[in-house]
This record gives C-alpha cells, sequence and structure tokens, in this order.
C-alpha cells in the first residue's frame, strides 16, 4: 500500500489495517494513560482481540464508504493514528480525528497528516465539510484545530462521561472553500 512521508524526520503517513492489530496494541500498551485522558480507544484497544476489532470496524467501515483509519509511523514504528469516524459521501461532511503516543507528541505529525487527509477528502473526494470534534481539556487537540484553520463552532457541555466523569465537547469545522483559500494563500506565500 502507500506511504506518504509527513517531512524528513522519518515520519510516514500509512493506511492502518487489521493486521497491524499487533503493532496498534504496542502503540496504545506505550501511551495508554495518555491517549486515555480524553478519548475511549486505549479502553476500547486494551488487548490484542481488541485491536482487531477496532481495525475490522474501520475496515467495515472503509468498504462502506463510511470511515477509515491511518496509521503515523515514525521511523518505522507505529505512534499515533488519524481518522475519518465518519464519512458521508452524498451529505459531504465527515469527522476526523486522531490519537499520538506522548513519545510522539509535540513534533507536528498530526497537523501534518491531516493536511494530506483534509486535502484528500476536499479535492478527491468532495467533501465540503470536515468537522473535528475535542474535549474541551484536551489543548492538543484544540490546537490541531487551529492550525487546520478550523472554525470552533460551539461547546456541546457535559455531553459524555468519560472514565465516570462528564465532559464538554467542543465542535470544530472547515469548509472546503476555506481550506482552498487557505492553500491558495500558502501557495502564494511560498512564491
Amino acid at each position: 500500500m502507500y506511504a506518504i512521508s509527513l517531512g524528513d524526520d522519518g515520519a510516514e503517513l500509512r493506511p492502518l489495517e487489521v493486521w497491524h492489530a499487533e503493532e496498534l496494541l504496542a502503540s496504545m500498551d506505550r501511551g495508554r494513560e495518555f491517549i486515555g485522558r480524553h478519548i475511549g480507544l486505549a479502553d476500547a484497544v486494551s488487548d490484542l482481540d481488541g485491536a482487531r476489532a477496532w481495525l475490522k470496524s474501520y475496515a467495515d467501515k472503509r468498504g462502506a464508504d463510511a470511515g477509515s483509519v491511518h496509521g503515523i509511523w515514525l521511523d518505522g514504528k507505529l505512534v499515533g493514528g488519524l481518522l475519518f469516524r465518519v464519512w458521508d459521501t452524498p451529505g459531504g461532511v465527515c469527522e476526523a480525528g486522531c490519537w499520538l503516543e506522548p513519545a510522539a507528541a509535540g513534533r507536528g505529525l498530526v497537523t501534518r497528516g491531516m493536511r494530506v487527509l483534509l486535502d484528500w477528502a476536499f479535492e478527491e473526494r468532495g467533501m465540503h465539510r470536515v468537522e473535528w470534534y475535542a474535549s474541551s481539556a484536551n489543548e492538543p487537540s484544540i490546537n490541531v484545530a487551529r492550525r487546520l484553520g478550523m472554525t470552533r463552532e460551539g461547546v456541546l457541555r457535559e455531553n459524555f462521561r468519560h472514565r465516570g466523569v462528564r465532559a464538554s465537547t467542543e465542535i470544530w469545522a472547515l469548509l472546503a472553500p476555506e481550506w482552498r483559500a487557505a492553500r491558495a494563500r500558502t501557495a502564494h506565500n511560498d512564491h
């Protein structure tokens, strides 16, 4: 399959498939507490069967054109992932998300990888709107949304329970015309 370079630091974006279950579990084990602070993935992928089941759910989504998951590898090791949790082709709306091990945080990997996937979603697949949901307490995720040029549209106050505590969700979104305008400005500034 594909491997897309995310820069000169050895980072790559690749498909994350069922046969990567052991790598996904190892990544979760390395970052379980960090990843689990804000999202349930660390709890869902608690053993090899859980890793396989979670990856199979995304293989099924991909087969139905309803979502996908992509891994971020750094120097050949899976350190995080990007996903389209929801993908509605007829409606032109999808929801993107991410996770990352703590050792890989702060390098811009999620932002760089999401730029690749946003280009694909808007330009190749014809999405009109990409949404980004983040716990109000998850500053790194909110910062990614900002760096991608998303607009904060609102907060769902205490709308879900995470590990027994009520949490709020911020909703961020980016529209295709906004993405294209930002890309054009970047291209203009590069010349």
